[in-house]
């Protein structure tokens, strides 16, 4: 399969979206999290584990979406 551009500009707003989406998400387990919230430590781990698995899927979406590109311009 050859990735055209289109294929390119999708992968970088998938992961722009998991960027933006998770990074609220994180802000508001961190806001929870300092406001005292009681919660298992499960709770809060499971969710970090989520953000972080999240980061790096929006990392290489990124990093191949990106590559694509570069490679369509030729």
């Amino acid at each position: 399969m050859k990735f055209e551009r289109k294929h390119a500009i999708l992968l970088l707003a998938v992961a722009a979206w998991n960027v933006f989406s998770f990074g609220n998400f994180a802000r508001n387990l961190y806001s929870a999290y300092e406001s005292g919230e009681d919660r298992a430590t499960g709770y809060w781990v499971a969710h970090t584990v989520l953000i972080v698995v999240n980061f790096t899927i929006a990392g290489l979406l990124g990093a191949l979406g990106w590559k694509a590109l570069r490679a369509t311009r030729d």
